[in-house]
């Protein structure tokens, strides 16, 4: 019996072959749109036309029953399960898993990360080689946990738009930031998302991301284990040309380039670029 299968959702940016070539499994993450439901795995119709055009977008977490479905194989070999789910500040689906856990006498762990995206991505790598090196699943939930504050992600909004449609701004401020071009810096902040900064315009936003992560380069995240990530939603010539920009400031580190998870471009919209390190 092999000891301890690493699980996590797409909201990790892995799609299946990805998560195949790493060596964990991944669920989907649902949404929705105009009342119809998609997976990221199998996505529907293009969602970044969809939000242009108006439509009800919303997210939700995986089933239930699809969770302990694959939990129940995983265990058929395996000693352990640690699922990794996207942070529970932004979503229900850590609460569901670690209660749906408490009915598997502590063969299925999960540790609250609070990350999401690349950050989640970091955390699944180094879970997954843990496990290689045949470190129990209590020690490796333990270490993931104690350094889950390890990491920074500042989201630059080029519109307003799906954050009204969700209610988490009012009309009147998307309108006057729409006037005003005004671009909002967004940071994942112990897993919940927060204002950061406003900025006029996208050139100024990026500049406020790449001063604030050399700042965090420089002190609570320096090191070189610590993963540098450029990240876009929509236009991959957008990605292309924001993770130039990064390895022009950064030319001493790696830089990776992903694009954001469909279960996040659906509240952040197109055109939005980001900024990730985590070790």
């Amino acid at each position: 019996m092999q000891t301890t299968a690493i699980v996590t959702d797409t909201n990790s940016g892995l799609n299946a072959a990805q998560a195949a070539d790493l060596g964990v499994w991944l669920l989907p993450m649902p949404y929705s749109i105009d009342g119809t439901l998609y997976q990221e795995d199998r996505p529907g119709p293009d969602l970044f036309e969809a939000l242009a055009a108006g439509s009800a977008v919303s997210t939700s977490q995986p089933a239930p029953g699809d969770v302990t479905a694959l939990w129940d194989r995983l265990l058929e070999d395996h000693e352990h399960v640690i699922h990794l789910p996207m942070s529970s500040g932004l979503s229900g689906s850590w609460e569901t898993a670690r209660t749906l856990a408490g009915d598997y006498s502590g063969r299925v762990l999960v540790p609250d990360l609070r990350r999401i995206s690349v950050t989640l991505l970091q955390s699944v790598r180094v879970a997954r080689r843990l496990a290689e090196e045949g470190v129990p699943a209590e020690e490796i939930a333990a270490r993931l946990e104690a350094r889950r504050q390890e990491a920074s992600i500042y989201i630059a909004l080029d519109t307003l738009e799906p954050l009204k449609r969700g209610g988490r701004v009012t009309p009147a401020a998307a309108a006057m930031a729409s006037i005003l071009h005004i671009k909002p810096v967004l940071r994942i902040d112990g897993g919940k998302l927060d204002a950061f900064r406003k900025t006029r315009g996208l050139r100024h936003a990026k500049e406020t991301m790449l001063r604030t992560m050399e700042a965090d380069l420089a002190g609570p995240l320096s090191g070189e284990e610590t993963a540098l990530f450029a990240v876009y939603s929509g236009d991959p010539a957008l990605g292309a040309a924001w993770a130039e920009e990064v390895r022009a400031a950064f030319p001493d580190r790696a830089v990776e380039l992903w694009p954001l998870p469909l279960s996040i471009c659906c509240h952040t919209g197109g055109g939005a670029v980001a900024l990730a390190a985590a070790r």
